[in-house]
């Protein structure tokens, strides 16, 4: 579908988005449209869904034969109908403005069914700014699915439709880029807050940018800049959680992951989660605007999954280092203690040693 910058019409797919300038695999109106009458988890017939969107029987057919290709799990029973494996708890922009109560004022949210990638299409927007048309600072951008998402490093984040929450925050500091050291980190505590309001056990993070329960990975941060080394700066921050994992997602994912639908006593519908993020992201954004990142340490140690264990941090040149976390530094650098004494690391790609 393509999107323009303050839109929220849910459009007619065309196969390339004219702002991000990538073809990727779209999802076609028509398709939106069955996805929205069967969200309840109900069956319905072709004839009923033939008849409620004034379309053939082979119409309602061809919009939904290739779903699975976007996640989603469609069952087909011949005399019932179609249903959704699982009800689809859309993402509401009334709805998430509601929770979010007084708070609300500090975010201009949009909701969109799929874009290639929610942090590249913020990004562009900020870049407008200079022609009166960028995006303003507390934009939010939530997206149902999202078909190129981006991790670090170049890797992929696979979502669902209403299996993830998938979605990016524009902010801006008047400090230049320099002075962001640790933001990831900062975020990650946000993250753990929110979901820790809802009762879920056993949230830990992994330096730089990893969101895990002992089952595996529950979610990522990914953070991009934009200004100059003395300000003032703008930051897209892109956050993706599994809410629950389907087998045919699962499938795709190349290491151990989790859901929160496994660890939340409180399990919140996608609407409250995202208003308990925004809420805990704009407290951490504004004091880390004044702070830094120093004021956080302490409470990301406590969720560090490798704290005291030994590691080994794989460099971007392919070399490795080896050494017993010990922690991090006021600036969000990882400590390694080695053979050679402590040393210091702000950025690479950490596991446990075999």
């Amino acid at each position: 579908m393509t999107m323009l910058p303050g839109s929220r019409k849910w459009g007619v797919a065309s196969g390339r988005s004219v702002l991000e300038g990538e073809p990727y695999l779209v999802v076609h109106s028509r398709t939106w449209q069955m996805l929205h009458l069967l969200a309840d988890g109900e069956f319905h017939s072709g004839e009923v869904l033939a008849g409620q969107l004034g379309v053939s029987r082979a119409s309602v057919c061809n919009a939904l034969a290739d779903v699975a290709s976007h996640g989603v799990e469609l069952q087909r029973i011949r005399g019932r109908g179609y249903r959704l494996a699982r009800p689809w708890q859309r993402l509401e922009r009334d709805e998430i403005v509601s929770c979010l109560a007084h708070d609300a004022g500090q975010f201009d949210i949009e909701v969109v069914p799929q874009a290639a990638s929610s942090n590249t299409l913020l990004l562009q927007r900020a870049r407008l700014e200079a022609a009166g048309g960028g995006a303003l600072n507390g934009s939010v951008l939530a997206v149902e699915l999202q078909t190129a998402g981006r991790g670090r490093v170049g890797r992929t984040w696979h979502s669902t439709l209403g299996g993830t929450l998938t979605f990016s925050l524009l902010w801006r500091f008047d400090c230049g880029l320099n002075a962001l050291s640790g933001l990831s980190l900062a975020v990650g505590v946000a993250i753990a807050r929110a979901l820790n309001s809802f009762g879920a056990q056993g949230v830990l993070l992994k330096w730089p940018n990893d969101i895990l329960t002992p089952q595996g990975k529950l979610g990522g941060v990914l953070i991009e800049t934009q200004g100059d080394m003395l300000g003032p700066s703008t930051v897209v921050i892109g956050i993706g959680l599994n809410c629950y994992l389907p087998p045919n997602l699962t499938r795709q994912i190349d290491q151990p992951a989790s859901a929160l639908d496994e660890v939340c006593r409180n399990m919140p519908t996608r609407n409250q989660l995202l208003a308990a993020l925004l809420r805990e992201l704009a407290n951490v954004l504004r004091q880390f605007a004044q702070d830094g990142f120093a004021v956080w340490r302490a409470e990301w140690e406590q969720y560090h999954i490798y704290r005291d264990r030994t590691v080994k941090l794989r460099m971007a040149d392919g070399s490795t280092v080896s050494g017993i976390a010990r922690g991090i530094s006021d600036i969000g650098e990882l400590c390694l203690e080695t053979e050679q004494g402590v040393r210091r690391f702000n950025s690479g790609e950490v596991g446990v040693a075999a």
